[in-house]
């Protein structure tokens, strides 16, 4: 009976409820609780793999452009592949995987 009464007492409390009502409130109901923090932070991560991404990409440009500056031949095979141009004496056959 007495460790009910003890812990009734600290219901009680005007600090405790005060305190408990003030930790609900910041953990569920505030603008910044934690599911906005989790969110953002997946975000943030997604974001992150977006840049490395995007990153590479730009060094694979970079070195592909300085190659098309510098090399005939590299023009003659990007322009075979991105554009499907073609010499006179030459025929194209595109095949696509699907």
């Amino acid at each position: 009976m007495s460790k009910f009464a003890g812990l009734y007492q600290i219901i009680k409390n005007r600090y405790f409820i005060v305190s408990a009502a003030f930790i609900i409130w910041m953990s569920f109901f505030d603008p910044k609780d934690w599911g906005v923090i989790l969110e953002r932070k997946a975000k943030l991560r997604e974001l992150e793999k977006s840049e490395q991404t995007l990153t590479k990409q730009i060094v694979e440009t970079k070195n592909e452009l300085s190659l098309l500056k510098t090399s005939a031949l590299t023009i003659e095979r990007y322009a075979r592949e991105k554009h499907l141009m073609k010499k006179d004496n030459e025929e194209i056959f595109v095949v696509k995987n699907q």
